[in-house]
């Protein structure tokens, strides 16, 4: 807005719009008094998110101006609902003292809130991660930089990738917030045009330029972890690392800015920063993660999944940590071998793992009260809760550590745990044992731990006796029987006198307050006291602020000990958890083993397996064998008959075993794997312009360009989104090209029986289907895989059991019968790729050339126009056609 505009308005309502000036993308709360208001766009949108009333204040340019506002002390839960809704929200506090400004309060914005810089443990999730993603293409067609945050924890991480990658890392990641350079948000969203991520929201206008370079990258790194280059991290040469350290910059400064400490300022709690590296990992594209539903179901909601069926942990930060590495499995084996170990350990001491695990259900978030800590916003509650933890961690050092003698993971966690950082001492001295909520209420500070609190605090709690005492003298003195001595928070002490007694009043009462019945008095002695008494509350509660601000600042110094503790208590409770899931869900420990093969013996769907017990059902088991000589499963069988279920749990089990999890089967061994791909489902992408078939295409594409042989890939009815020949052409070449060229671990399954043939031209190709069995008119499932490929797909029965119409069915059942016949006699669909080996297109044989073109012919002919004649004379043109 224009000076001459601005002038138009309020001093105050000036304020305001310089402010949101300065913040365009934010709801602005503006503190004024007891409320925040909103003013123009923002109390609109504020209204019609928190359902609040919109009234109006003034006006501008001839109309009135919008306002909203809430209570500052219920802020909390109208942020949080901001917050979720994707808004960010700019807190202008009031800084100025309203007694000596002259114009309006002076007013500064203390903090930015937004959905990727959270950490009041009111906004947020306590058992989900928020991170904060700054994505920097590069111009020069290169790898792009990712860097991501925790500002609640204070966990740094980055990485570069090509653009092609950049849906499977927002797969990983799962950012709530995601930055960018300004002009660069269609370069992001093209890169990501073939994935569902394509209309995520991209923010990054308020970044300043010169944020996005490597050199501040650089500079702010050395600065957070005080050394003169990068290698301490892991970056050798920063140039092959510019654009991801255009990515820390951009995250750095933007967390820091929301914070309050400007775009210049340094978050305090970054102890570390980890460059990963692509290999560290198996790779899960998007799509995978979606189709094996990890922590989200296909409908997107939260359960039953395998988070959900995992998720027993004892603590916000198990659970925070659980999900981290199930999205996250390693290809280190020593790792995962030792988390393996660890679990052993908990199940051969149960009794051991139930009050380890009863010890962590009483902890506190020590995660995300050190990132409080670290940015001077812990509140009395999390200092009391932190002190009561770290008081309690040798006791569960103790019971952790016989359990160390056969885990080295375990004797590692144990003597984190007995470690208590130095800052248990403090905080006993300083906290009280049951502190207020707030500091403005007192009551934080321990007696005992300041002279001069104590003294004041006395001064308070002495009131009553005083008043007693002094009640007593002055009835003695008067002979008043009825005096009394008081107070209250309008008039302050006074002693009253009934207006009967009134004679007897000394002549040194003065009188303060005439009542109906009595009069109130005050003398020399009680407004000395009165004077000494209330000063001394004022004074004390503003001494406990400072006292208490100096603490935040002294245990600043600790924040790095109290995360270390949180990662070794987060990692005691996921390991026991993983032990309780074990032995609850009877589940066994893989083998894994640098040789190729992959074996699973009783593998079972963990999450399906859980929903059948639910109704008292049972799951049938079911094997999987890879080698060398056999890297495909051609699985055929019904509809619903369990192909996608056992594709599923294999991949379910090779993750489990790689996260360090115990598996859902009573034997695995299992080999290197790289990545997993699956190809599962049939879903659309009309946003983005692309059908069923182009979605599925597109998947197909990514697998066959990125498997390898180490990989495990999940293909299931590929090429149904189109004609039969075209996908079933499309498939035989799609399971060719993985058996050929990829190598492979996959599992095929498929509804066109003509691919029952590959086995024949393909021996490390092998058939199997899922067993079903005709009932009358109906069918029953087996669920068990069984070698050899099915006869037929039951589609009919399958269709019955959903509930089509009768009447359809037999008309269906005519004319599959009218079909078979026609194929029968026309060709031998089985034989149909008895040549596709051969490199020439041209050499189809005669009689499918035939075939096809008497296919064409008839999709020409409209019977319902057609006369008997006509039909007839049409009917001796095909038969006597060449």
């Amino acid at each position: 807005m224009n000076p001459l505009e601005l002038a138009k308005h309020t001093p105050a309502m000036q304020q305001f719009l310089r402010i949101k000036a300065e913040h365009p993308h934010s709801l602005v709360f503006f503190r004024m008094g007891d409320f925040y208001e909103l003013f123009f766009e923002d109390a609109e949108k504020a209204a019609r998110i928190l359902d609040i009333t919109l009234t109006q204040r003034g006006q501008s340019a001839g109309n009135p101006i919008k306002m909203a506002g809430i209570p500052y002390h219920a802020a909390e839960q109208y942020l949080a609902k901001l917050v979720k809704s994707g808004e960010s929200v700019a807190i202008a506090e009031q800084v100025g003292d309203p007694a000596e400004s002259k114009g309006p309060v002076e007013r500064k914005v203390m903090r930015v809130i937004t959905p990727g810089t959270l950490t009041d443990s009111a906004l947020m999730n306590e058992r989900h991660d928020a991170p904060l993603l700054a994505i920097c293409p590069n111009n020069k067609k290169g790898a792009w930089g990712l860097a991501w945050l925790t500002v609640a924890s204070g966990n740094l991480r980055i990485t570069q990738c090509d653009p092609e990658e950049l849906a499977q890392y927002l797969a990983r990641i799962q950012a709530v917030e995601i930055l960018c350079p300004l002009g660069t948000e269609k370069q992001i969203k093209d890169a990501l045009s073939d994935s569902h991520w394509a209309e995520i929201h991209l923010s990054g206008n308020s970044i300043p330029d010169w944020v996005w370079t490597p050199d501040e990258g650089s500079r702010r790194l050395q600065d957070i972890f005080q050394m003169s280059s990068l290698q301490g991290i892991g970056i050798d040469q920063e140039d092959k690392f510019a654009v991801a350290l255009a990515a820390v910059a951009a995250v750095l400064a933007y967390g820091a800015n929301t914070q309050g400490l400007g775009w210049h300022g340094k978050l305090p709690h970054i102890q570390k920063c980890q460059v990963e590296e692509d290999a560290s990992y198996i790779g899960i594209d998007a799509a995978t993660r979606r189709n094996l539903e990890i922590t989200e179901t296909l409908r997107g909601e939260t359960e039953p999944t395998l988070f959900s069926l995992l998720d027993t942990c004892s603590s916000a930060m198990g659970s925070r940590l659980l999900r981290h590495w199930l999205h996250h499995p390693l290809r280190n084996a020593t790792t995962i071998q030792n988390r393996h170990q660890a679990i052993e350990s908990f199940i051969n001491n149960a009794f051991a793992l139930e009050h380890i695990r009863s010890a962590l259900r009483q902890i506190a978030d020590v995660e995300r009260i050190s990132a409080r800590l670290a940015l001077g916003s812990a509140r009395p509650r999390d200092l009391s809760s932190l002190r009561d933890t770290l008081a309690s961690l040798p006791d569960l050092a103790e019971k952790l550590k016989p359990l160390g003698q056969s885990s080295t993971l375990l004797n590692e966690l144990a003597d984190a745990l007995a470690k208590a950082p130095p800052v248990l001492g403090l905080l006993q001295q300083a906290i009280a044992p049951e502190p207020s909520v707030v500091i403005r209420e007192g009551g934080v500070i321990a007696d005992g731990y300041n002279t001069e609190l104590d003294e004041l605090r006395r001064l308070g709690d002495d009131c009553g006796q005083f008043l007693l005492e002094l009640e007593t003298r002055e009835r003695e003195r008067t002979g008043i029987a009825n005096l009394r001595v008081e107070f209250n928070k309008v008039h302050g002490f006074f002693i009253e006198v009934t207006n009967g007694q009134a004679d007897k009043v000394p002549e040194d009462y003065r009188r303060r307050q005439t009542l109906k019945n009595a009069e109130r008095y005050i003398t020399p002695e009680l407004k000395a006291f009165e004077d000494k008494a209330l000063s001394a509350k004022e004074r004390s509660f503003a001494l406990e602020k400072q006292l208490y601000e100096a603490l935040l600042i002294e245990l600043q110094q600790h924040v790095s000990a109290c995360q270390e503790t949180a990662g070794a208590l987060a990692q005691t409770d996921v390991l026991a958890t993983f032990a309780e899931r074990a032995q609850t869900l009877d589940w066994h420990r893989a083998n894994l083993t640098e040789q190729t093969g992959l074996h699973i013996e009783g593998g079972r769907h963990p999450v399906v397996e859980d929903q059948l017990a639910k109704r008292s059902e049972s799951f049938s088991p079911n094997d999987a064998h890879f080698d060398n000589g056999r890297r495909m499963l051609l699985i055929t069988g019904p509809n619903m008959g369990g192909k996608s279920t056992y594709m599923r749990q294999i991949a379910l089990v090779v993750l489990l075993a790689y996260v360090g999890s115990y598996v859902p089967a009573t034997q695995a061994t299992i080999g290197p794997i790289d990545r997993i791909f699956t190809r599962i489902g049939a879903a659309d992408d009309l946003a983005s312009g692309r059908s069923t078939f182009m979605v599925e295409m597109t998947e197909a594409a990514a697998i066959l360009h990125r498997s390898t042989p180490q990989s495990l890939v999940l293909m299931d009815e590929i090429g149904r989104g189109t004609s039969t020949f075209d996908g079933l052409a499309l498939a035989w070449a799609i399971a060719q090209q993985l058996l050929s060229k990829n190598q492979s671990w996959t599992l095929f399954a498929t509804h066109y029986l003509e691919l029952a043939s590959l086995p024949s031209k393909y021996p490390q190709c092998a058939n199997v289907h899922l067993s079903a069995v005709e009932k009358g008119q109906g069918i029953v499932f087996l669920h068990t895989v069984q070698p050899g490929h099915a006869n037929q797909s039951y589609g009919l029965q399958v269709a019955q059991l959903a509930g089509v119409p009768q009447e359809v069915i037999k008309e269906a059942k005519k004319h599959l019968y009218r079909l078979e016949e026609t194929a029968n006699q026309d060709s031998k669909q089985v034989d149909l790729f008895s040549h596709v080996h051969e490199p020439e297109v041209s050499s189809t044989h005669p009689d499918q050339e035939k075939a096809l073109a008497l296919l064409k012919d008839f999709e020409m002919i409209n019977p319902d126009s057609l006369s008997p004649k006509e039909a007839l004379d049409i009917l001796y043109q095909l038969k006597n056609k060449p």
